[in-house]
């Protein structure tokens, strides 16, 4: 289908389509949460109930009752056809802060072309609008691949059950493309094949020191502090300079190429667009490194968050028994996950402050970071495909987020990535006020409808 017949297609069937992706972003599908687990159930068994009417065999594969479920799926057409695997999730972030919100996050509202709700583009929109542009392939009866397909419930969470039946799913899973509609268009809002990802590590570091919160009045300067002690072990993890201080992190890390650098830099980097929509300056990370090296080809630690003591109004003067830092890594192709994992140990080991004891917790994601090429058949097919969604033509890039799971399907599997996706900074995932435009809906919905009979 040409995207003008899609185009046609779509607002022949809009106020369908719209009202089961409603009825989607209703869940409130948060994986992280044991709280949600029903809502996560419910929700996979509303995907079963959409697919099977397509001609998917669908199955709820469980790793126990505490997790959300697998949605496994497969549409034979024959067995020499090519075959597909689409990797999406149906989990969702929490909500947090609730207040901020200007509508409740699990009640799609529309505005001015923008869908708000939790989920309307991380990762719901985006896989949903793809499969519609399946619907519409099937409707009109164009030729199409095997389709296989896996959506989980705990990508925002480390990808936990989806990692470990893995390995027992990969020949219902074993493909020749894996296509992943989780991705964004560049900064200037141009079509863009994923070319690579950073790998992810994330884990809490507890600093503990009295057996009971102290009055700082009769133990200050004799007690060792554990809110000025995590401080000081967050501030030992850079250099003056921004660079990482953590010895063996950044062991083995492969450079791009010339190729990759001349096409990640092609566009430059517009600091003020920047700064207009998140509100800083770009000036994190190492001084001297251009902003989309430092985005896409280097590593990071990054704080997501300390806590200790008293943050109520007023003052309660106390020296607190503990504190902890929440704390991500983002890791490049080169880095091994478990090398650089024993790296931060013996970091927060070795600066550990004097009479306090230092405990490392909750550690998930550990995938190392991945580049795919950019001249395959694959990816020239998809060139060609997004090159008619914008009068500018479509680009490669290069990310700095991680879908974990991505490089161990890959490495099962046998299929080739594809990654593309239709997400803008405006959409605000992980935020308050999270929102997926009409027409960004309707670019993932072309995409779906064209790439499949493409690859079939």
């Amino acid at each position: 289908m040409t995207k003008e017949q899609l185009d046609v297609w779509f607002e022949q069937n809009r106020t369908a389509i719209l009202d089961d992706y409603y009825a989607l972003l209703r869940f409130p599908s948060i994986g992280a949460d044991p709280g949600h687990l029903g809502d996560c159930v419910a929700c996979a068994e509303w995907i079963r109930h959409f697919l099977e009417p397509l001609g998917f065999v669908v199955d709820l594969v469980r790793q126990n009752d505490s997790v959300p479920p697998l949605v496994v799926a497969e549409r034979v057409v024959s067995e020499a056809a090519r075959t597909v695997l689409v990797y999406g999730h149906y989990d969702v972030q929490p909500v947090d802060p609730l207040s901020e919100w200007k509508t409740p996050p699990f009640e799609p509202t529309e505005r001015e072309g923008r869908v708000y709700a939790r989920g309307a583009q991380d990762d719901k929109g985006q896989w949903f609008a793809l499969l519609q542009g399946v619907c519409a392939a099937i409707e009109t009866g164009e030729r199409l691949p095997n389709i296989r397909l896996v959506l989980e419930g705990q990508e925002e969470s480390g990808s936990g059950a989806l990692a470990t039946l893995a390995y027992d799913l990969r020949k219902r899973l074993a493909a020749d493309v894996l296509l992943v509609a989780d991705t964004g268009k560049d900064p200037a809002g141009r079509p863009a094949i994923v070319a690579g990802l950073r790998g992810v590590i994330h884990f809490t570091v507890t600093l503990r020191g009295p057996k009971y919160d102290l009055h700082s009045g009769q133990h200050g300067g004799v007690a060792p502090n554990p809110a000025q002690g995590i401080a000081e072990l967050v501030a030992s993890l850079h250099h003056p300079d921004g660079s990482i201080a953590v010895e063996g992190f950044c062991d083995g890390i492969v450079d791009p190429t010339e190729a990759e650098f001349a096409l990640a830099t092609e566009g430059g980097f517009d600091e003020n667009a920047y700064f207009e929509e998140v509100g800083v300056l770009p000036v994190g990370g190492e001084r001297g490194v251009p902003a989309i090296v430092r985005n896409a080809f280097r590593p990071t630690v990054e704080v997501n968050g300390i806590h200790g003591g008293y943050g109520g109004p007023g003052s309660k003067t106390v020296i607190p028994s503990q504190a902890l830092a929440k704390l991500s890594c983002r890791l490049v192709p080169g880095q091994r996950p478990e090398h650089v994992w024993e790296c931060l140990k013996a970091h927060f080991e070795r600066h550990c402050p004097r009479g306090l004891t230092v405990e490392l917790t909750e550690m998930t994601g550990c995938e190392p970071g991945f580049r795919l090429p950019i001249d395959s058949p694959v990816t020239r097919v998809a060139h060609d495909i997004l090159d008619a969604f914008d009068d500018r033509g479509a680009v490669f890039t290069w990310e700095g987020a991680s879908i974990p799971i991505v490089a161990k399907l890959r490495d099962l599997t046998g299929a080739a990535p594809l990654l593309v996706g239709f997400g803008l900074q405006e959409d605000r995932i992980h935020c308050p006020n999270e929102s997926f435009s009409l027409a960004q809906f309707r670019d993932a919905f072309r995409w779906g409808g064209m790439i499949f009979p493409a690859l079939a």
